[in-house]
Parts: structure tokens; C-alpha cells; sequence
């Protein structure tokens, strides 16, 4: 039996862009195209009869905004995933709320990067691009605090660095030639260590305590 498709929900307050993201998208042979929206509201309405893979979400939206809309989503319906697409500065975008969504991406990425993150996302992991992990560390280096957390190994670290990355945790796996499982083991022991409950977290706490450094 074949794999089944990917099924997305395009929300956009701007018909040109909203058509143009179809068009992409509904050219790839896995991905299949719902549905379209035009209001945050709408977009989440239309998640409760479509229940999409991924809703892809414009963040400025009438009617509710994109971050608003992916907290709902992922509230009340389960089986779908967000991802919030934007043409906003980052410095205005709320990333506080970025626990409210599976991944974010800017518009003026390639629709190859764009592909790739809606795939990231509809196979259970989150996809935050580099200008977003960049824009992360600006904003936590000002709001540092001195907390004590436990000492990471070498090889854990190593992990976060990429974790830090869009790399999902097979391609992490295959640049330290370990297995997927054991990478997720490595994984489950930084979160506790972090005591944070998913990779996003997990980040912003390394990168607010100085845990690691990102290459400008």
C-alpha cells in the first residue's frame, strides 16, 4: 500500500499569496491541498471537518491571528499540526508563543526549504529555520539569568548544537553515526536534565544559559 499523502490547509489573508502557496504545494506528489482560508477563525473551523496533516498558517490574519489560530488547533484537534508562515521582521514577531506551534518559517524562504518543513512537521517533528534559533539567541543573551543546571556531556551537547539546526533527529543520527533510537535517548536525557518538555524548550534554555553558541 502506498504511503498516504500529506494533507494541508493553507490560511492566508492575501488571495495572491494563499493561491501561489497552493500551486507549490499542490505540485509536490505526496502533498494534497484540503483546503484554503483567508481569517485565522476560519482556518480553525475548517480543522475540525478536514483534520489536516498540517495547517499552514499566515500569523497576521483578521479574525485571529496565526499563533492564536495553531494554539486552538493543537488545543482541540489532535491529529493536526501547524506551521506558521510569516513576512514579518522576527523582532516582531511574538516568538514567546512559539510553544503555541510545531515550526515557523518566513515567506521569503525557497519553496524547496518551505517543502521540507511542512514534511518536518507532518512526521511529528518541529521545524524552526536558522533565522528564528539566530533571533532566539539575540533576544535571550539580553534576558540571561544566573541559573545553576546540571552539567551536559560532550555527546549531549553535541546533540543540542544540532538540535538546534532544522535537522530532524534521523539526519542528527546519520551525521554522529548513531543510531536514530540512541540520538533520542540523548534526547530524552537533556530534557530532564533541562527540564524542559521539548526540543523548542530545550533550545531557548541552552541558549539563554550559555550552554551552547551558535556560529553568526
Amino acid at each position: 500500500m502506498p504511503p498516504r499523502n500529506i494533507r494541508i490547509l493553507v490560511a492566508d489573508d492575501h488571495a495572491v499569496i494563499r493561491k501561489g502557496l497552493c500551486l507549490v504545494l499542490g505540485q509536490e506528489p505526496d502533498f494534497e491541498v484540503v483546503g484554503e482560508a483567508g481569517t485565522g477563525a476560519d482556518a480553525y473551523n475548517m480543522c475540525f471537518d478536514l483534520v489536516p496533516d498540517v495547517c499552514l498558517l499566515d500569523w497576521r490574519m483578521p479574525r485571529m491571528d496565526g499563533f492564536e489560530a495553531s494554539r486552538l488547533i493543537r488545543r482541540d484537534i489532535a491529529m493536526t499540526r501547524t506551521l506558521i508562515i510569516t513576512a514579518a521582521s522576527l523582532d516582531d514577531c511574538p516568538l514567546d508563543q512559539l510553544e503555541w506551534t510545531n515550526g515557523l518559517i518566513h515567506k521569503d524562504t525557497t519553496p524547496a526549504t518551505l517543502i521540507h518543513a511542512i514534511r518536518t512537521v507532518a512526521a511529528g517533528e518541529n521545524y524552526f529555520g536558522p533565522h528564528v534559533t539566530q533571533t532566539l539567541l539575540q533576544r535571550n543573551k539580553e534576558k540571561a539569568r544566573a541559573v545553576e543546571l546540571p552539567q551536559l556531556s560532550q555527546r549531549e551537547q553535541e546533540i543540542l548544537m544540532l538540535m538546534a539546526t532544522p535537522a530532524t533527529y534521523r539526519e542528527i543520527a546519520n551525521q554522529l553515526i548513531l543510531s536514530e533510537s540512541t540520538v533520542r535517548t540523548y534526547v530524552k536525557r537533556i530534557f530532564a536534565k533541562l527540564d524542559q518538555p521539548n526540543r523548542t524548550q530545550a533550545v531557548m534554555t541552552a541558549l539563554r544559559h550559555g550552554l551552547i553558541e551558535l556560529d553568526p
